[in-house]
């Protein structure tokens, strides 16, 4: 497998579309029958797959937990954030340690995904903006679309697919926390 170069991190900005020759790193991986990448600057390293730790009344796209060198990490499965639907773990499944950036602090999350595939250079040229329809994930979770041997790689905003906030409104009406309307 490929291992990121462990530079400084970046905060997952968006992409800017077709700007000049500005060529970004980004690992590519596969989640379902789609192809994806995050910014290299954004991923710490990539591990395989298993010792999670289920933790209950969650959404299904929390996989779990893993402790990695005494630090708790959650995993979130792609697939199920995606489509809502879990995914199947397979030979090559593997968990991509990613970086995001939560108000002042930075935060590691795992991300699971089917296969690992490579990290490409892709010029700013080759990058388009997001369709606003059409897409598999909702628009928000892309950054932009890269083009590579002809074909697209969705290039996520992290940022966005991984909103601990919104994960965390998610996992409160989840376990039916949210508050009823007074009067109701």
């Amino acid at each position: 497998m490929p291992q990121p170069n462990p530079s400084p991190r970046g905060t997952g900005a968006a992409v800017q579309p077709g700007q000049g020759g500005d060529t970004r790193q980004y690992l590519t991986f596969s989640v379902g029958s789609e192809m994806f990448a995050v910014g290299i600057l954004n991923v710490k390293e990539i591990i395989e797959y298993g010792n999670l730790t289920e933790i209950p009344m969650m959404p299904n796209f929390i996989r779990g937990v893993i402790n990695l060198r005494g630090a708790v990490v959650p995993v979130i499965d792609l697939g199920a954030r995606f489509s809502g639907r879990i995914s199947a773990v397979q030979r090559r499944t593997c968990i991509v340690i990613v970086e995001v950036q939560q108000d002042d602090e930075k935060l590691d999350i795992g991300i699971m995904v089917d296969a690992v595939s490579e990290v490409l250079e892709i010029p700013g040229a080759d990058i388009e903006p997001a369709p606003s329809f059409g897409a598999h994930i909702r628009a928000d979770f892309i950054a932009g679309m890269g083009k590579v041997a002809g074909k697209f790689v969705i290039i996520l905003n992290i940022q966005r697919v991984l909103s601990v906030d919104e994960m965390t409104v998610l996992t409160q009406i989840g376990q039916g926390k949210h508050e009823a309307p007074h009067g109701a």
